[in-house]
């Protein structure tokens, strides 16, 4: 039996043979997903780049989300039959090929034509879960249609007369799925987006129509094609109407007052939502414990990209708390600075069931859409296959804290 004959994790890696093949940069020349980054810079105008690559304040916990992981070894082992190795993974009653998923990114359809739909489809065609976000330019219906089996991000307010209606929208479009992001009880100081000209709303300016003709093939391949098949971008999924469009004067006020939600507000969404039920944005081993005792069924572990506050911990060093927190039976999730492989086993081996990946699946689907986000999960198997080859590992719930070390302080 040949060595493709024996990888069962669909897509046959090249991690096997030791080199890679003419194709493996994909159209984009992308070979890993940090290319992507200055692939981005180059295709979108500044400000849009600036607001999806920038941070809060200092970029500190922006920054810190990277060396966190960098300071975190792996520990190999050797001489162990991996032939039959497989990334796949379970979680939440489904079987995915690969312990990595989209994170839920705002205004992807401003990033890249019909962006939200281009990830969602990415994602189900490669079995990994994508989270719409809440703040999506996409209406939710029509990415549920798109790709069945994505999962629905959701920014909440306190109010019930808000709350109620919404659920009853996500339940109707089918999805079953429901995050709540509880790290953004109010907008974070992003005084970059202010000195890169991105405004919430999008205020129409000289400045930003220079920098929208600097990049021909944006305007004509996102922004002018969106205009002339779509119309004016709206926030479509904030409530249970459709939301303002992006140049509405009050667009920023529509997602109600969220710093006023607690744990009488999750406790009524938890009765409300008879699906699967999710937190993000969760850092203290307390409370992820009172999320469990609120009957969630999971907690995703981020610091939001190091978009909110900074100075936040990254999730990666809050990890092994939250796992011990919780215990075993609750399954721990995280985002949040995720770039390699390696970087995906080191939260395995830390506890997390599953990892999610947020701005260079973006980047991607800038780029070159559908096919490239497509082409960043394949290259991020790879990698995923290989090192579990070289860590000695079968299964990804083989990994354990033993499994890593912490190198340097």
């Amino acid at each position: 039996m040949s060595n493709d004959e024996t990888q069962p994790s669909g897509r046959k890696s090249l991690a096997l043979h030791g080199y890679a093949s003419a194709d493996a940069g994909g159209r984009s020349g992308a070979l890993s997903l940090n290319d992507y980054e200055e692939l981005a810079r180059r295709h979108l105008p500044r400000p849009l780049f600036g607001y999806l690559s920038g941070a809060a304040e200092e970029n500190w916990s922006l920054d810190e989300n990277r060396l966190a992981l960098s300071r975190i070894g792996l520990v190999p082992r050797v001489l162990v039959d991996t032939g039959a190795r497989t990334t796949a993974t379970s979680l939440l009653g489904r079987q995915w090929d690969l312990p990595i998923g989209i994170a839920p990114m705002g205004l992807a359809a401003l990033m890249a034509y019909r962006g939200d739909v281009a990830l969602a489809r990415a994602a189900a065609a490669e079995n990994i879960p994508m989270i719409l976000s809440g703040s999506s330019l996409t209406s939710l219906e029509e990415v549920a249609q798109a790709a069945p089996g994505s999962w629905f991000q959701a920014y909440l307010p306190a109010e019930h007369d808000w709350i109620d209606p919404m659920l009853d929208r996500v339940e109707r479009a089918g999805y079953e799925v429901l995050v709540l992001t509880l790290d953004v009880p109010v907008h974070a100081n992003r005084e970059n987006l202010v000195r890169v000209g991105f405004t919430t709303p999008l205020r129409p300016s000289l400045r930003l129509a220079w920098d929208g003709l600097a990049r021909p093939r944006w305007l004509a391949g996102t922004f002018a094609r969106t205009l002339m098949r779509r119309g004016m971008l709206h926030f479509e999924n904030s409530s249970a109407e459709r939301g303002m469009p992006i140049i509405a004067r009050d667009a920023a006020r529509q997602f109600g007052q969220r710093d006023r939600v607690n744990w009488e507000t999750l406790a009524h969404i938890r009765r409300r939502w008879k699906g699967r039920f999710l937190v993000k944005g969760v850092l203290h081993p307390d409370d992820a414990r009172m999320a469990r005792e609120h009957g969630v069924d999971g907690v995703i572990v981020s610091n939001h990209g190091g978009r909110q506050l900074d100075g936040a911990i990254a999730p990666i060093d809050a990890l092994p708390g939250i796992v011990d927190a919780v215990g075993a039976g609750l399954p721990v999730m995280i985002d949040s600075g995720f770039r390699r492989g390696g970087d995906v086993l080191k939260a395995l081996a830390l506890g997390a069931r599953m990892v999610f990946v947020g701005r260079p699946m973006l980047y991607a689907a800038a780029v070159g859409g559908e096919d490239e986000v497509r082409h960043a999960i394949g290259m991020m198997h790879t990698e995923i296959d290989r090192n579990m080859a070289l860590m000695g590992v079968t299964r990804p719930d083989e990994l354990t804290r033993g499994h890593v070390r912490a190198v340097r302080g």
